[in-house]
């Protein structure tokens, strides 16, 4: 609830309404004129326009081409605003996370901008395989319900644990963390995948009620950036502290006597929040 972070919040609609002026600007027109003549041409819907043009006056797809650009254009630049929010935010709230509440916490830098990212595509990659291959399953009533989710929860934790470790640990500190709060950090990721879900519902609502379309999809653009930065926060609280953990323990480890190779012995580590 920062001031900060309910600005981020704001940046994919700020992004839409930008996108969406210089669309308008330089591709409207030649956009609808090729939309309006494409539905002229295609011959299994002829019939068709001139069912409708009966029942209403005017050049149907003269008033219905507008109205498909709109909808083939949104999703469009909706993916395109959270995709960039999504590579400003993460970052962002980690260093405010770090600043804030780990300020004393080395950054060790144990990954590069470019290798998280190349990371991130290749994840998300296969989760979207991981949804196509498992719609079919999706016609069970319960499954529908559980493997999106899943699959997104599973996304969530790879990713966000990696991008909230990415400035501050080194890849062997990285690498232990994630192995061994895999599941706490899967758990969260999953509950992370069933808030993100709440948007959708606001989505349908648009589409529903097509009236309303034009606020309440920005609406729920908006929830679901909270809910990434939420999700984003929740990371980098867990993370940070299971490093800060992990550096202290290894700090108070016994070593071997000075004459004898050094022999670190690790204290068990706990989960952040877990009492000693």
């Amino acid at each position: 609830m920062l001031p900060r972070v309910i600005v981020l919040s704001l940046l994919p609609l700020a992004l839409m309404a930008v996108l969406a002026a210089v669309f308008g600007y330089f591709y409207w027109d030649a956009t609808v004129t090729w939309t309006r003549e494409a539905l002229d041409a295609w011959p299994l819907l002829s019939s068709f326009w001139g069912w409708i043009g009966r029942w209403f006056s005017g050049d149907v797809t003269a008033a219905l081409a507008p109205v498909i650009v709109v909808v083939a254009a949104t999703p469009l630049i909706v993916v395109v605003s959270l995709l960039l929010v999504a590579g400003l935010m993460a970052p962002a709230l980690t260093r405010l996370v770090g600043d804030r509440r780990f300020a004393s916490l080395e950054q060790k830098k144990g990954a590069s901008f470019i290798g998280s990212v190349a990371r991130s595509l290749g994840l998300t990659l296969l989760a979207l395989v991981a949804l196509v291959v498992s719609m079919p399953l999706w016609l069970i009533p319960p499954l529908v319900l559980i493997l999106p989710p899943l699959i997104w929860g599973w996304l969530t934790y790879r990713v966000m644990s990696f991008d909230a470790l990415a400035e501050h640990a080194t890849a062997e500190e990285r690498t232990t963390l994630l192995r061994i709060h895999r599941l706490p950090l899967l758990g969260i990721g999953i509950l992370c995948g069933y808030l993100g879900a709440a948007p959708s519902i606001v989505w349908a609502s648009g589409v529903l009620f097509a009236a309303a379309f034009f606020v309440l999809v920005p609406l729920a653009i908006w929830i679901y950036t909270l809910v990434f930065a939420f999700s984003a926060l929740w990371f980098s609280h867990y993370c940070l502290d299971a490093l800060a953990q992990l550096r202290a323990q290894r700090a108070t480890s016994v070593v071997g006597p000075a004459d004898s190779p050094a022999v670190i012995e690790a204290a068990p580590l706990r989960i952040p929040g877990e009492a000693p």
